[in-house]
């Protein structure tokens, strides 16, 4: 390496926040990111309160969805809360001066939340602690996504509600927080579409209008009662 690129190649990490000082941080965020994201407080929660785990309710995903009909509002509302903080705390540990720190450790938290280890790569869709970690970086794109739940809850269909947010949020955030901004956005949408797109499970009949419906619907068929794959109408988390 020349003397010439090395300066260039470490304004480029300056950049970006990935400092050679405090390197440790960095990675650190983004472990703390995904451990805090696997912790399943909605499946310990139906659990406790109702004795179910919420991967033998319905299509299996561990979602807010499936824990207010086992176990009431008021558990979905007190989860609601550790939901968001779960998604909030990588992004918080890398802190404002790593922002490609944050942004992984917000995907992380999703990633993490999405196939947790404490569920055998079980979990839900991502949404809760996608808004908490914007919360942290980019706080329109949480109202985003709370905008897109709210309308397709409204709509009678959650999860289409929730994929135009997905498809908006990043513009919007882009328009308002900038670059930085848009790529936290980018990192906690990435894995709340392969979500989406893989499910819980193959389908039964694999084809590109399969893997569209899971994409726009979240399940396998536009009728809300099937699907290997959905949450039956898009879970809140």
């Amino acid at each position: 390496m020349t003397s010439q690129s090395r300066p260039l190649r470490c304004a480029g990490r300056a950049r970006l926040g990935w400092k050679s000082t405090g390197g440790s941080r960095p990675l650190l965020a983004v472990a703390a990111g995904f451990a805090a994201g696997a912790i399943p407080f909605s499946n310990y929660m139906a659990r406790w309160k109702a004795g179910v785990d919420l991967r033998s309710v319905g299509t299996g995903t561990v979602s807010g969805s499936g824990l207010s009909q086992v176990a009431g509002a008021r558990s979905l509302f007190a989860v609601g809360l550790f939901e968001l903080a779960k998604g909030a705390f990588g992004p918080a540990v890398a802190g404002r001066a790593h922002p490609a720190a944050q942004a992984l450790a917000g995907g992380a938290a999703v990633a993490g939340h999405n196939w947790s280890p404490l569920l055998a790569g079980a979990g839900g869709r991502g949404i809760s602690p996608a808004m908490g970690a914007l919360l942290v970086t980019a706080p329109v794109g949480s109202l985003v996504l709370a905008a897109g739940l709210a309308g397709g809850k409204l709509a009678g269909e959650t999860a289409l509600g929730s994929f135009v947010a997905d498809v908006l949020l990043v513009p919007a955030v882009f328009a308002v927080h900038g670059r930085r901004g848009a790529l936290c956005a980018s990192a906690v949408l990435a894995p709340m579409l392969v979500k989406r797109l893989v499910g819980n499970s193959g389908p039964v009949r694999p084809g590109a209008g399969v893997y569209l419906t899971r994409l726009l619907f979240d399940r396998d068929t536009t009728a809300k009662t099937g699907g290997s794959s959905g949450s039956g109408g898009g879970g809140a988390s």
